[in-house]
């Protein structure tokens, strides 16, 4: 009876002269599947820093009627940019923890539930971030007040919950994708486990003959 292989690489000396064993690879799987969750969960995570982040540039002066004259512009560069890089954080996050699962056992599970985490965690404040978000933007997001009505195109809060409504529906796509990937791989498992083929047992004088077709060649002519 042959003991099971070895899951772990050999020992390689540490800087302090302790060997580490690093797991083998159980397969790309789990890091494939936390790759193709991070897709939707990137989009979620972009609307949600959206909100979270997106700023006017405000410039004030003196000289108005009231005291101080105040106008709203386009979102700087480095504020736009803020926002992209928060935006990967989350898929860059579970990227990872899927890289790391392909040396544990279940980690296809672990990555998806990962994915279920995040996306849960990435729109935990979104109603905080909308009403934050329509005040900074107290004529809407075309910065184009309401009596200008040929101009405007976004009332006060209006953009801010169709953006609201995105996130949560990439949310739950994000973890319809992480549970219908934990069901398939549950129903392969269960299938292989105890609806696969198993050999036919034998005694130990048993032996299993082979079936063999007739000899179409007919029999052999011998020579003189």
């Amino acid at each position: 009876m042959t003991s099971p292989p070895d899951t772990f690489m050999p020992s390689r000396p540490a800087r302090f002269g302790y060997p580490v064993r690093v797991p083998r690879s159980r397969g790309r799987a789990p890091w494939a599947i936390a790759s193709f969750i991070a897709i939707p969960l990137f989009f979620c995570s972009l609307m949600g820093s959206t909100l979270a982040q997106e700023k006017p540039h405000v410039v004030q002066w003196k000289g108005c009627l009231h005291g101080i004259c105040t106008s709203w512009h386009e979102p700087s560069g480095a504020n736009e940019a803020a926002i992209w890089l928060w935006a990967m954080v989350p898929p860059l996050v579970l990227c990872l923890i899927g890289y790391l699962c392909t040396r544990i056992r279940f980690g296809w599970y672990v990555a998806c539930v990962a994915g279920i985490v995040e996306a849960v965690a990435v729109t935990r404040r979104l109603d905080m971030w909308t009403a934050h978000h329509t005040k900074r933007y107290p004529w809407g997001v075309d910065l184009i007040p309401g009596t200008n009505p040929s101009s405007n195109q976004w009332d006060p809060g209006e953009w801010e919950k169709l953006a609201r409504s995105a996130a949560l529906s990439l949310s739950h796509w994000t973890i319809g994708v992480a549970v219908v990937a934990i069901v398939g791989m549950a129903a392969v498992e269960v299938r292989r486990r105890y609806f696969g083929r198993r050999p036919l047992p034998l005694g130990d004088d048993e032996v299993l003959e082979g079936v063999h077709a007739p000899s179409a060649t007919g029999a052999g002519i011998p020579s003189e």
